[in-house]
């Protein structure tokens, strides 16, 4: 597999609340990762990096996965485990009361990936079916729309439109998304957070994700349009295909 993560302040905050990266372990499998934090200042940035360091360090001493099920369930401890966490120090330090972050994460194999999310942060998948998003937003706009209050185009603009349902780290207790997928030499997976998937809509992200630019590139097109576009939050994107490149990581 290559992988490339990339992340940016934008062009309004202050500092930025995301992280993330693309990790190997000793079985030659890899694991993707975005978290979105939030929660006051300086708290959203301890959330998200509390995750991925612990994610990171989970994922160097994990065995080889061989079956969906296998990653299923390990991803799920991992997760519950990182939010217990994330909730227990929030506890401990007012300057953190109420942190929390979003999270995806995509557990890659050669045969299959297997993917965690919670929240809004999103997993886009491309292969010869076509460009689809694999995960739902935990969020209320998206709950609107699939009872049917809101249409598509009423939640672009939506003023609750960064209303989460979910997030990691905020309750004792975490619900989860999880699911695998398989997929095929030339298929290619997009992580991202909402500071990107607000500004470009499933068309155009798709122009992009098949461009025969290196995924670097593409990766910091995607950014410089958001940017363009307002660049209000923070922007981070994970670009992974299942080919024989090394896993790389931009600033």
């Amino acid at each position: 597999m290559r992988g490339y993560f990339i992340t940016d302040r934008g062009q309004i905050r202050s500092h930025n609340e995301d992280a993330g990266g693309v990790f190997s372990n000793a079985h030659a499998q890899h694991l993707a990762v975005i978290a979105d934090g939030m929660g006051g200042h300086k708290a959203g940035d301890v959330a998200s990096e509390l995750v991925i360091s612990h994610l990171r360090q989970w994922w160097t001493s994990a065995s080889a996965f061989k079956s969906p099920l296998e990653a299923e369930e390990a991803i799920q401890q991992a997760i519950k485990e990182i939010n217990s966490h994330v909730f227990e120090e929030s506890r401990q330090n007012d300057e953190l009361n109420g942190m929390g972050t979003t999270i995806v994460a995509a557990l890659c194999t050669d045969n299959f990936v297997t993917i965690a999310h919670i929240g809004d942060s999103r997993c886009y998948l491309l292969n010869e079916e076509g460009f689809k998003q694999v995960t739902e937003d935990h969020s209320l706009v998206n709950e609107l729309v699939r009872s049917g209050q809101i249409t598509e185009q009423d939640a672009e603009n939506h003023p609750r439109k960064n209303v989460l349902l979910r997030a990691l780290g905020t309750d004792q207790n975490v619900e989860m998304d999880v699911l695998s997928i398989t997929w095929d030499a030339g298929d290619r997976l997009l992580l991202c957070s909402d500071g990107l998937s607000n500004k470009l809509d499933k068309q155009e992200l798709l122009q992009y994700i098949t461009s025969e630019e290196d995924i670097e590139k593409i990766a910091s097109q995607l950014v410089s349009v958001a940017n363009d576009r307002g660049g209000e939050d923070n922007i981070s994107l994970i670009i992974a295909d299942l080919a024989d490149a090394p896993v790389r990581e931009g600033a």
